[in-house]
């Protein structure tokens, strides 16, 4: 009852702000064509005023007096077809009464007006728990700036990465800006500090950002993450198909199946889609894992059921395997997209939290965090 009251309230006053207006408007209508004669009238008036007064001659007088005559005329013939001006001010009445109905009918059917809110002290632990990170994290910057040798490398990265996860991309930039010239500064601190910078900039890459991925390329021409982020770079400055070209480049240089490569794939056939390329396929640039040829040929002969069953058992060997390999990231990435293709999104989903857990260590820049984030938001949401 108590949402209902001021909800009923507030729908009645916006129902009020639109139609009082039209109300006018619609009565004013009335009136219209008897006051545009009135000033039709005052204006001849005033016409002969002035031919009396020697203003204007007898001939424009006349011509003047012509012309306001027909416009009364168009207005009297106007009059007799109907209301003047009334344009959609019916409708626009119709619909400001029925859209709050039918809004009210929707979020009964679909809402939850009856959903009680969490009350503020049931959040109590939840609010200790940010509190305490944020106290640690401070502490760890705090030991960082004031060890006279700078701080380790290890400690300012992982302070950016704690950062990142808070959404402090600015104050993760900074920490990272602290290593990336050191001696120990390898390719994926240029990536991950790039990463930072352009999540500071709401996506955007700065000059900043751009020299750290051209660095990290000139440490490591095959990391992937500063050729991913220099593809989108190139993309931003109007340059698609270079960009394109450096993600299939990319991919022609690798010879085995990587996780990153299936997100390179989408953003070439992105870009190629915006500039009529030709589609491209994971196939083209590795083998697939997958039957053998003999596997293939015997499938062609099977029934749809027979077909079905076999690559479940395929799917099934793979999951066998895990159980003695649990510590196979890739293998449990590959069982994750089997059973999403299957459509058994349970079994998608726990193989991608299993593979959620190997995360730990990976370099920020690993493309197989976004593969299992993906997996999980599709599967486990």
């Amino acid at each position: 009852m108590t949402f209902w009251v001021p909800a009923a309230a507030l729908a009645l006053l916006a129902v009020l702000v639109i139609l009082l207006p039209l109300w006018r408007r619609s009565g004013a209508t009335v009136g219209h064509r008897e006051g545009a004669l009135a000033i039709f009238v005052d204006q001849l008036r005033e016409i002969e005023a002035e031919r009396n007064r020697g203003l204007i001659s007898p001939a424009e007088a006349a011509a003047a007096q012509i012309e306001i005559k027909r416009r009364m005329l168009a207005v009297e013939r106007q009059g007799r077809g109907g209301p003047v001006g009334t344009g959609g001010a019916p409708v626009l009445m119709g619909l400001a009464v029925l859209v709050p109905l039918l809004a009210g009918a929707v979020y009964v059917t679909i809402g939850a007006p009856g959903a009680e809110s969490l009350p503020f002290v049931a959040r109590e632990a939840e609010r200790t728990e940010d509190r305490k990170i944020v106290d640690l994290t401070e502490q760890l910057r705090n030991r960082l700036l004031t060890d006279e040798a700078g701080g380790p490398t290890e400690g300012w990265e992982l302070l950016a990465q704690t950062y990142m996860k808070m959404g402090r991309y600015a104050a993760a930039a900074e920490a990272l800006g602290r290593i990336v010239d050191r001696e120990d500064a390898h390719s994926g601190h240029l990536t991950q500090w790039a990463e930072a910078l352009i999540a500071a900039n709401d996506g955007v890459i700065t000059t900043s950002a751009g020299a750290a991925i051209d660095r990290a390329l000139a440490m490591d021409v095959l990391n992937p993450a500063a050729s991913y982020y220099k593809a989108q770079w190139l993309e931003q400055d109007g340059r698609a198909g270079q960009a394109r070209e450096l993600l299939l480049l990319r991919l022609e240089q690798e010879s085995d199946l990587q996780p990153w490569m299936e997100i390179f794939v989408q953003q070439a056939n992105r870009i190629g889609a915006e500039t009529g390329a030709e589609p491209v396929a994971l196939g083209d640039f590795v083998n697939l894992r997958g039957p053998s040829a003999e596997d293939v040929e015997a499938a062609q002969e099977m029934t749809a059921e027979e077909r079905d069953a076999f690559i479940r058992s395929m799917v099934a060997g793979l999951a066998a395997r895990l159980e003695d390999a649990p510590d196979d990231l890739d293998g449990w990435l590959q069982l994750g997209r089997a059973y999403g293709v299957l459509g058994e999104r349970a079994l998608a989903a726990e193989a991608y939290r299993a593979a959620e857990g190997l995360l730990d260590g990976l370099p920020a820049e690993d493309p197989r965090r976004q593969v299992v984030a993906q997996g999980l938001a599709e599967f486990d949401g």
